[in-house]
């Protein structure tokens, strides 16, 4: 069957006008006419049998037919780029630009400070970074996504970073105002600083575990975060109780402005997976930083143990 070339120029266009956000910007990037998008854009439409954009004069926007359009394109977009590279011999370079997403509780309290070792590392690369903890097409225009959580079925790659303890902490004001829980059922007397589940929408269950036993306990605060940055100065300024993922905790623990409440009830375990799409060989880039967030992801697990 005769291939139309036409569409693969289309998802070309399809993929600068996205990352541009308007005709114009996309012009600019292919070397093209305004116009000569716009053409391009409405002859990919008309070829696929669906409005992939709606427009205004300022800006253009993926409609829901085209974000999933674009999602499942820019896999095979990506793939013939490797293969070309491939093909010139250069499949283990690391360059060009990596867009990543990020979970934002091992961006900020781990992955930003060590980003400028990976660039000084990969001189020829540039990351697109962002950062998301929701997980509805988070692939869409990435290369790698980090989230915290148990994989969801589908035919993304996943690997495993670390395990990662629930502890929950408090400031030693706030103890001292309140007194200090001395089992997972004195909590409902305390102030909770509660966290937002992104699946869900409703803040994460408390639960405690010790010795293959689980408590759960309904604890309730009149603040709900979603930003761990916040929740953990909100914390520190003895807001109230926060059970938090230990991972970036270390520095606050050391310098005693968090302490760990029910130590002994801080067996919980909770995963940090990477995702890629599915090939056989992913690009060079995908792999140096899929690598190089696995060592960062060691040395932090390493130092949450000690």
């Amino acid at each position: 069957m005769a291939f139309d070339t036409r569409l693969l120029t289309g998802v070309g266009v399809l993929a600068a006008v996205t990352e541009a956000g308007n005709f114009a910007r996309a012009a600019e990037m292919l070397g093209l006419t305004p116009s000569g998008v716009s053409r391009a854009v409405a002859r990919l439409e008309a070829r696929v049998g669906v409005r992939l954009f709606d427009r205004n004069p300022r800006e253009v926007s993926l409609t829901e037919e085209g974000r999933r359009f674009h999602a499942q394109v820019m896999p095979l977009l990506a793939g013939l780029d490797e293969a070309a590279a491939e093909a010139a011999g250069a499949a283990a370079i690391v360059r060009g630009r990596l867009r990543v997403s990020v979970d934002p509780w091992f961006a900020r309290m781990v992955l930003a400070s060590s980003l400028q070792q990976f660039l000084v590392r990969y001189p020829l690369l540039s990351v697109d970074f962002s950062t998301s903890n929701y997980r509805e097409e988070m692939m869409a225009g990435i290369d790698v996504a980090v989230r915290f959580g148990p994989p969801d079925e589908s035919s993304l790659i996943a690997r495993k970073l670390l395990e990662t303890p629930i502890l929950t902490v408090a400031a030693p004001a706030y103890l001292d105002r309140h007194g200090e829980p001395r089992s997972p059922h004195d909590l409902v007397h305390h102030e909770a600083l509660l966290f937002r589940d992104p699946q869900t929408g409703l803040p994460f269950p408390w639960e405690f575990h010790r010795g293959g036993e689980i408590v759960e306990v309904k604890v309730s605060g009149r603040l709900v975060l979603d930003d761990p940055s916040v929740a953990v100065s909100a914390c520190v300024a003895g807001q109230g109780v926060f059970q938090s993922l230990a991972i970036g905790l270390a520095p606050f623990l050391a310098r005693g402005e968090l302490v760990q409440v029910l130590p002994e009830w801080s067996e919980e375990l909770y995963p940090l997976y990477a995702y890629h799409p599915s090939r056989h060989l992913p690009p060079a880039k995908v792999r140096a930083f899929l690598d190089f967030i696995q060592e960062v992801a060691r040395n932090e697990a390493s130092s949450c143990r000690h």
